[in-house]
């Protein structure tokens, strides 16, 4: 019985050791790409990936900027290191843009250094998605 009882307890720690490393190496992964729609009616056509479209910074090397210069001062941040009122600023710039300049926004922000806070990445994907499935 006894023998049971320290086969369950490993088995218990081991299955912890293993949801520690999942969670490390999870958020060490990069995001990836989520599948693109192959042409866009305002896409010219030219590339296998419209530049339009693409949150790949790799895509384009030109920084433009949305009347957003101020976002610069939280170059080399993390994504999880922002307060809800730094979160807000980013969420009114993103609101106050035409739903096809967002991919080329986010596409700045990655080339001036500046990462999205956590909490509006998730309102940029939805954007970008459903733009994309239209």
């Amino acid at each position: 019985m006894q023998l049971i009882l320290y086969v369950v307890i490993a088995l218990c720690l081991l299955g912890g050791v293993a949801a520690v490393l999942g969670r490390l190496r999870y958020r060490r992964m990069p995001e990836e790409e989520p599948a693109l729609n192959p042409v866009d009616m305002e896409c010219c056509g030219q590339h296998e990936v419209c530049e339009k479209e693409s949150l790949l910074a790799a895509v384009s090397k030109q920084i433009e900027y949305y009347n957003d210069e101020e976002l610069d001062r939280h170059r080399g941040r993390s994504s999880d290191a922002y307060s809800a009122e730094e979160a807000e600023e980013f969420r009114e710039i993103l609101y106050t843009m035409r739903e096809e300049e967002v991919a080329g926004w986010v596409r700045s922000l990655q080339l001036r250094g500046v990462e999205l806070p956590d909490e509006v990445r998730d309102e940029v994907l939805m954007i970008v998605n459903d733009r994309r499935s239209r």
